[in-house]
């Protein structure tokens, strides 16, 4: 990579870091290119890594609006890109029982931008200055979902049946985010940069819980982090994530936890609500066994 370019590479990440979010250097290359090719970017890992907030840091960073379109399953392309208000389509039809205009006319002057209510994805492409467009846990839809993308992905334009084809005014920094419960089409990912996001290392982790609370002590983050990391090494249904590691932390905070150790398992055991998130993994998590990694921090 060339020296001028390496710069923007280092400086993108002081910049992310700025804004709350810790990158390695190829993610924040994988974000440039994204940034300066305005293509999707395509992120899979495993639920609570910190995928979402990738679009959140981008937004703080471009000083623009975060357009989120949440999947789920059933979701359909009207809840997705927009639906007409017909209540006051309604309204309009009876006003215009009177008019005389004739009745292409009268459906022209129903079906008008006036009545259109724009979901998130045509909220996306008719904003401007360009958003972040976030569409988080694309794997919860169907394939038929991932279809309507495609025109959207491919040349940031939408088809409304009684308005025509509508384009973007400016291209959205589109981040799309999976955990991987289903695999994902190829042609959804031709469509995308890629990045795989996995659990932190301790380095990082203990970097982005300072950067998030900086109010820990020195001795207490690298606790909480060398804790954490053990956890994960359980057999867990759910290995806690960022967000539950920075809860944690929190948590242990208000409880006025000032060291993790044996004399503080009580108040550890306490807090556990805070970073194990199923009733399995809490019935494991045993008094010898938060003995045990409380010791080893």
């Amino acid at each position: 990579m060339a020296t001028g370019r390496m710069n923007d590479v280092i400086g993108l990440q002081q910049r992310l870091e700025q804004h709350g979010f810790v990158a390695e250097r190829s993610f924040a290359a994988t974000l440039l290119l994204t940034m300066e090719m305005r293509r999707p970017l395509l992120l899979e890992g495993e639920a609570g890594v910190g995928k979402t907030e990738v679009a959140k840091a981008l937004a703080r960073l471009l000083n623009t609006r975060l357009i989120r379109l949440q999947c789920y399953e059933g979701l359909d392309a009207h809840s997705a890109l927009y639906e007409w208000n017909y209540q006051h389509q309604l309204l309009a039809i009876k006003l215009l029982e009177q008019d005389e205009r004739s009745i292409p006319d009268k459906e022209q002057d129903i079906f008008s931008e006036r009545y259109l209510l724009k979901r998130p994805l045509l909220e996306a492409i008719t904003t401007t200055p360009a958003p972040v467009l976030l569409i988080d846990e694309i794997d919860r839809t169907d394939e038929a979902f991932e279809a309507y993308l495609l025109e959207l992905l491919s040349d940031f334009q939408l088809s409304i049946p009684e308005l025509g084809v509508i384009r973007a005014l400016e291209r959205p920094f589109v981040i799309l985010t999976s955990n991987g419960t289903r695999e994902i089409s190829d042609a959804l990912r031709r469509r995308c940069l890629y990045q795989y996001v996995d659990y932190p290392g301790f380095e990082k982790e203990l970097l982005i819980v300072r950067t998030q609370i900086p109010e820990v002590p020195e001795k207490l983050a690298r606790q909480i982090v060398e804790f954490v990391q053990s956890v994960r090494q359980l057999d867990l249904q759910k290995k806690p994530g960022l967000a539950e590691t920075l809860d944690w932390v929190a948590a242990l905070l208000r409880l006025g936890v000032s060291a993790i150790d044996a004399n503080g398992v009580e108040q550890i055991m306490d807090s556990l609500s805070a970073l194990i998130k199923t009733r399995e993994d809490q019935a494991g998590m045993t008094r010898p066994v938060v003995e045990k990694l409380a010791a080893s921090c």
